[in-house]
């Protein structure tokens, strides 16, 4: 399964398949998300419901939100190994507001590592620290899979 980050969807609309001009990618990533390929964490879900574009209406939506969004409970446990591990266990308030809800989304690769995939546009920045670490970097270091979104359009066979 792979998990999404919001700024997939979000860059995805803004720089390279806007809804109103490749709609088949829209529709191939609910068909995947119907499927169980591809799903979006609850916490990164509900990131993407507060804006204000064609990208909130579409994530709004019931098809979409039945077919991709995923709200099991079970990675909760996992959300404060990952920040430890994953960027310090001693961070502050302000840098805990920083992180935002990455986390969230790498707890939910950990309930299932083998099986489970985080999709981003971040790229390794391995000199971060702390708050500033980047997700491909936190997923190495706690041994999940990060890939980028064309990775996963050839891994899943995303043509028009």
């Amino acid at each position: 399964m792979y998990l999404l980050d919001a700024n997939v969807l979000i860059d995805a609309h803004r720089d390279y398949y806007p809804l109103d001009r490749v709609p088949p990618f829209w529709a191939w990533l609910v068909a995947h998300g119907e499927a169980g390929m591809i799903k979006i964490p609850d916490a990164i879900y509900r990131e993407l419901l507060a804006g204000e574009d064609e990208l909130r209406e579409w994530v709004h939506k019931p098809d979409t939100q039945s077919a991709l969004r995923l709200t099991e409970d079970r990675a909760a446990s996992h959300v404060q190994q990952v920040v430890e591990l994953g960027y310090a266990s001693d961070l502050t308030d302000t840098e805990l507001e920083s992180i935002g809800r990455d986390p969230f989304l790498v707890a939910h690769c950990l309930v299932d590592s083998a099986n489970r995939t985080i999709v981003t546009t971040e790229v390794s920045k391995p000199n971060r620290r702390r708050a500033n670490r980047h997700l491909p970097d936190v997923c190495a270091d706690l041994g999940v899979a990060c890939i980028n979104t064309y990775e996963l359009i050839r891994a899943l066979d995303f043509r028009i």
